[in-house]
């Protein structure tokens, strides 16, 4: 079922090129699913690669789901976010982790840092770049790709899968999201999903400052590309622009893509080409690139 959705999505991409050029494409894709990168809390993580057949190791985007940590839908229920990379050639990695309903803050945070940890060590089986990692997310995924490449090993929050790997990515790409779990765990921006997976603990701030990509602005830290709607009812329109400014003053390159009268999602055809047009314009910059 996954890979006749994955082949649907993907013709209909193709219909902007060459369609036979696309089919070509797509059967060079090898797909291993559900593949177990840690066990916590009595619960496998499981993650999907597309691997493009490629001689040479390849760009790889490590795509994280959201839900407001709380869960959801499936991870194979978001391939429509990551299918643009997979048209132009890339590696993806699909993550889940652990939602607040299993362990709560900062158990997501670690899962993904533990998943970045599984590309880098199994690099070489699946043809992987480790100098064209990409994270990605919407959401509560935005939030834990923005952790996933900003958290120092200073934070200790990878020592669920300890080892020697120095967890670097190249970039990240933020579709929407929280930069700041503080904010709405109380106070007027309080968001039922932020409560429930900081639960009653009493260093439960401490935890969302631990927890927070704004905790974690330095120089020399990746590159961001963010793209949030000004008016998002979800998580505030605040949160990109204090990224932004964050960003800009310890002088990291960024960008920040404001969708006009944009909600959490659901942009429209038009602002969601734009907004992708934008991501592959930055990423390139960078020469992030698939193999050819």
């Amino acid at each position: 079922m996954k890979t006749l959705l994955f082949l649907c999505a993907a013709a209909t991409l193709a219909a902007q090129s060459s369609i036979p050029a696309a089919v070509e494409r797509m059967e060079r894709y090898k797909i291993i699913p559900n593949i177990t990168y840690q066990t916590s809390s009595g619960y496998d993580n499981k993650l999907d690669v597309y691997q493009f057949q490629t001689p040479t190791p390849n760009a790889t985007l490590i795509y994280i789901h959201g839900g407001g940590w709380a869960g959801g839908p499936s991870k194979e229920q978001y391939q429509h976010w990551f299918l643009p990379f997979l048209h132009m050639g890339w590696n993806v990695v699909n993550v889940e982790y652990r939602s607040s309903a299993i362990a709560l803050a900062p158990a997501a945070v670690e899962d993904c840092l533990c998943a970045l940890r599984w590309v880098i060590k199994n690099a070489k089986q699946y043809n992987i770049d480790t100098t064209r990692l990409v994270t990605m997310g919407h959401s509560a995924g935005g939030h834990l790709a923005l952790t996933t490449g900003m958290t120092p090993a200073s934070a200790e929050l990878d020592r669920q899968c300890p080892g020697t790997e120095e967890l670097k990515v190249a970039a990240i790409v933020n579709w929407f999201g929280i930069t700041d779990v503080a904010d709405i765990i109380d106070g007027p921006n309080t968001k039922t999903y932020a409560v429930k997976w900081l639960g009653s603990m009493p260093n439960r701030r401490e935890v969302a400052k631990r927890v927070s990509a704004l905790t974690y602005v330095r120089p020399g830290q990746p590159p961001v590309i963010t793209i949030h709607g000004d008016a998002d009812p979800t998580v505030p329109y605040a949160h990109a622009t204090q990224l932004h400014d964050a960003l800009n003053k310890a002088k990291v390159s960024n960008e920040l893509v404001t969708i006009k009268g944009g909600k959490h999602g659901g942009f429209g055809v038009q602002a969601q080409q734009g907004a992708y047009t934008s991501i592959l314009d930055f990423l390139s910059k960078l020469n992030l690139r698939a193999t050819e």
